[in-house]
């Protein structure tokens, strides 16, 4: 004796929902490459401030003046 309570096929499409987490996920790994970028960024501007230090150089960082008005 089987049971048809479930009339629908059980290997049909989802819906249209079926993309959501793909595009979730995309975006997760964009989300993650621009923030290595930027940490990137900083570590690289870090490092040229610390060689620039240890080589005994005094004017190392710039220091913004504000503009004369």
């Amino acid at each position: 004796m089987t049971d048809h309570r479930d009339d629908a096929p059980r290997d049909q499409d989802p819906g249209p929902d079926s993309r959501r987490p793909a595009v979730i996920g995309l975006i997760l790994v964009l989300v993650l490459v621009v923030a290595g970028y930027f940490l990137m960024t900083a570590l690289r501007q870090n490092a040229n401030l610390e060689d620039c230090l240890m080589s005994g150089r005094r004017n190392c960082a710039p220091i913004e003046l504000p503009t004369s008005r």
